[in-house]
């Protein structure tokens, strides 16, 4: 006998506004006792890196483009792991440092599928989501490239 398939709800947005973590998690795991565990990733402006200041970041992107693509990648986790239940959401516009910029929630019976899943997403979202990042920085503005470490983190969930 094969056991009952779980529903696995998705959310995707992309927004402006600020989101609420916590409230994020009620509305993901409301009602639901299949639930044994829910990995959260927040993504947060930060003020120093290489030290020089950043005192602004801007994201941009192609709307519709990015939401097909990040549902491609969370199908792809809910064809790996486990997962009873994901939310993204990212957040485009001009940030401060400080501010909340992305969410991942994945939520799963037990933690090992959600912490993975988690993992392969946010490896996604930093390496190959079609997001432009722009800083402002004492130094001077300009676009940001991707780094070999988030490159590396991401090789690892290729199939071989």
């Amino acid at each position: 006998m094969t056991p009952p398939m779980t529903s696995c709800p998705v959310t995707i947005r992309i927004q402006q506004d600020d989101f609420d973590i916590a409230r994020e998690i009620a509305v993901l795991t409301e009602s639901r006792t299949d639930i044994g565990a829910v990995v959260s990733f927040s993504g947060i402006c930060r003020a120093d890196e290489d030290s020089s200041k950043i005192a602004a970041l801007t994201l941009e992107h192609y709307p519709d483009m990015a939401e097909e693509e990040i549902k491609r990648h969370v199908d792809e986790a809910i064809s790996r792991w486990p997962l009873n239940g994901v939310t993204v959401v990212h957040r485009v516009g001009r940030f401060m440092p400080g501010q909340n910029i992305v969410l991942v929630l994945t939520a799963s019976q037990h933690r090992r599928a959600a912490f993975e899943a988690a993992e392969f997403l946010m490896d996604y979202l930093k390496t190959s989501a079609p997001f432009w990042k722009k800083e402002e920085r004492d130094t001077g503005t300009g676009w940001v490239e991707a780094h070999a470490r988030d490159d590396e983190a991401a090789a690892r969930w290729t199939r071989s």
